[in-house]
């Protein structure tokens, strides 16, 4: 039943991948939709509505959650992968947030809020097992912290 909501966040995050001749995103210090709507390039599917609030916060959200997930590799799988899933699921959060925002469909709001529900647990489960092997959580820690404590 947790594997439709996985499958339908991950086919929205797929969609908003950034565009191929993009290779500067820039890491926002806050990602609440209304932040997250400032100063972005305005890039749709022909026919789109480039300057709607939401495709706005979207893109700005996508640039946010792509740059956290590239930064601070260390080598150790478990490290990278626990620290890149941090700011990939903290995306799923805020584009869910833009959708109760500004969604009107009652199927894709309650999805929405599921998806909050279950990204804010793992977030936490991943905070505390990098927490409990001295690791920290963001990505931008030295090579040396992750492989040390693991």
């Amino acid at each position: 039943m947790r594997l439709i909501p996985l499958i339908a966040m991950t086919a929205l995050l797929a969609a908003c991948a950034p565009d191929a001749a993009d290779t500067s995103p820039t890491q926002a210090a806050d990602t609440t939709p209304s932040a997250a709507a400032e100063s972005v390039p305005a890039t749709t599917a022909a026919g789109g509505d480039t300057e709607s609030a939401s495709t706005l916060a979207y893109q700005r959200i996508n640039e946010t959650m792509h740059a956290g997930m590239g930064a601070g590799f260390t080598g150790d799988a478990d490290v990278d992968f626990m620290r890149g899933m941090i700011p990939h699921h903290q995306g799923a959060i805020d584009m869910a947030r833009v959708v109760l925002e500004h969604g009107t469909d009652p199927e894709v709001r309650a999805l929405a809020q599921q998806v909050i529900a279950a990204q804010e647990t793992e977030i936490a489960q991943m905070q505390r097992w990098l927490q409990d092997r001295g690791v920290p959580a963001d990505a931008t820690a030295s090579d040396d912290d992750a492989h040390t404590h693991h």
